[in-house]
């Protein structure tokens, strides 16, 4: 169930939703929807414009993603360097691509205020 709800109310109307149309086929899909509906939801405590960054940029899916792309045409490198270069650049793509979040300072500082103790 993805759903870009902006508010907790929002995202537990959707559930019921879910629910209803879904629970006489998948009884222990919604159950477990149900059970776990606040781990789900925990990420509703962090503004919308971080939730964002959040579900759209899973860090290591996204290098891994990444990295699987930039090696998948070779099965052999000549050398350990010339791999480390493809890695490289693919991470410097990703970096790129990081950096084009709309209004990143402003996520970033809250960010910040947030997690001060991590940054």
């Amino acid at each position: 169930m993805y759903s870009e709800s902006s508010t907790l109310e929002e995202a537990e109307k959707e559930l019921e939703g879910f629910s209803a149309k879904w629970s006489k086929k998948y009884p222990h899909v919604v159950k477990s929807w149900e059970t776990n509906w606040e781990a789900f939801t925990a990420f509703f405590k962090y503004l919308l414009e971080i939730r964002r960054v959040m579900y759209t940029i899973n860090i290591i899916e996204s290098v891994n993603s990444k990295f699987r792309k930039a090696t998948a045409g070779r099965r052999v490198f000549p050398t350990e360097e010339f791999l480390l270069k493809c890695l490289y650049m693919a991470a410097t793509e990703l970096k790129r691509k990081w950096t084009k979040i709309k209004d990143w300072p402003h996520i970033y500082s809250q960010i910040v205020i947030l997690f001060e103790d991590r940054l």
